[in-house]
């Protein structure tokens, strides 16, 4: 007999049936409910159907599926069982203590690419950042080190200890600046395999406690999802987990490069020559100013930046930004820097790159007609920041022009463009 409990442990199968609770429907309907393929839901109705929970009927071109009445009794049972046997021998365990990795946290999606185009997805930081980091580093070999932004102000590092390209990789886990779960105090593995529709993607976390395992279950059911869409789409788009209030400094630089990075994917080689607002730069020389200033500001935090002569404009501008970023995330805003001809606050380093990554971002899209999806809340953040960083005597026509009046209706963004002297 399935294990039904097991079974219903994937998410989009428990909506399945929720769905189908209010009466039969055909699996174009059903598919409309989720950010998957609907090979992927046929895939699931499958499983369901195999293990007695749905029934289905072919009328025509279409397959309707319904709630099995025996199916969902003998699920009720299952789960009466558990209920009162598995979660009695839980509640009556040790709690455990910090460290102790007696609680895990498992995933399993249906990804449709093959299973070398889905290692790369996995572990490739040009492909990660279109479903799961905003900064990636990686060393894709047993003893490398990673560091992912997974979304600003969360960064997660540890070892990888085990590749198998295309079928397995094994790393510790934890988070920068954590005294709960810091960097290599938990191990998550993932195994791939081929299955009808694509790969199979399991990952287990193993190494928490029982909060630590609910909230990273539901942060891998969260990217499991967009590692699925961007399988589908080549990018998941914008992530609402990176829309929060800036936080610090860092964290909402962190936050305006996600947002520029998501305007660069969109340049195409036939943009390069387009102007921009600025008008002394196209889309090709602004590129050029973004990295130049990502490698000025890295060096004086201390960065080894990276070569970034060549190559798409969000690689070149996330390599050199993730250099930066870590750099100054090591350092510190406390003190001062020295920037060239005069020491300046630390802490305004920040702020320059904030206005880089999104006045930039306004300006690649206008370029290009492309729309910016930014939070207001960061907008607003980097408005202000601005008005402390940008003197009068800076108003050159060279650096910035004169400010412009933005209109009673114009969001922060449209505010932020009009006080460096462009027109929204």
């Amino acid at each position: 007999m399935p294990d039904l409990v097991a079974i219903l442990a994937e998410p989009n199968r428990r909506r399945l049936l929720e769905l189908l609770s209010a009466g039969e429907q055909p699996v174009s309907r059903l598919a409309t409910q989720f950010g998957v393929t609907r090979s992927a839901i046929s895939q699931h109705l499958g499983v369901l159907s195999d293990a007695g929970l749905v029934q289905a009927r072919q009328e025509g071109r279409f397959r309707y599926y319904r709630l099995d009445p025996e199916g969902m009794a003998a699920l009720h049972d299952a789960l009466d069982v558990f209920w009162t046997h598995e979660l009695e021998q839980l509640a009556a365990a040790r709690p455990p203590e910090r460290g102790d990795d007696s609680m895990t946290a498992e995933k399993s999606v249906l990804v449709p690419l093959d299973p070398e185009a889905t290692f790369a997805l996995l572990t490739e930081p040009e492909r990660l950042r279109r479903w799961q980091a905003v900064t990636a580093r990686v060393e894709l070999r047993a003893g490398g080190q990673y560091r992912w932004t997974i979304n600003p102000g969360h960064t997660a590092s540890g070892t990888i200890t085990e590749v198998e390209a295309g079928k397995r990789i094994v790393f510790t886990w934890g988070w920068e600046d954590s005294d709960d779960l810091a960097p290599g105090a938990s191990t998550v593995t993932i195994t791939l395999e081929p299955a009808e529709g694509g790969t199979n993607v399991r990952l287990v976390h193993s190494g928490l406690t029982p909060e630590q395992a609910a909230g990273h279950l539901e942060g891998w059911n969260h990217y499991g999802e967009r590692l699925v869409a961007a399988a589908e789409r080549g990018d998941a788009g914008a992530d609402e987990w990176a829309a929060s209030e800036p936080g610090d400094p860092l964290t909402a630089a962190e936050a305006s490069l996600a947002v520029c990075q998501a305007v660069l994917r969109g340049l195409r080689p036939e943009h390069g020559s387009a102007q921009t607002p600025c008008a002394k730069f196209t889309v090709d020389d602004l590129v050029e100013h973004l990295v130049g200033s990502l490698r000025f500001l890295g060096a004086a935090g201390g960065a080894t930046m990276p070569d970034s002569e060549t190559g798409p404009a969000e690689v070149r501008v996330a390599d050199a930004a993730q250099a930066t970023l870590e750099a100054w995330r090591k350092r510190g805003l406390d003190g001062t820097v020295n920037l060239g001809r005069s020491e300046m606050p630390a802490a305004a380093v920040a702020d320059i790159l904030c206005m880089e990554f999104l006045v930039h971002a306004w300006d690649f899209a206008q370029a290009t007609a492309q729309a910016v999806a930014v939070d207001d809340r960061l907008s607003g953040y980097v408005l202000e920041r601005g008005r402390s960083l940008i003197a009068p005597q800076m108003r050159d026509g060279d650096s910035f022009a004169a400010e412009l009046e933005a209109g009673p209706e114009a969001d922060n963004l449209a505010r932020l463009v009009a006080f460096t002297g462009r027109e929204a």
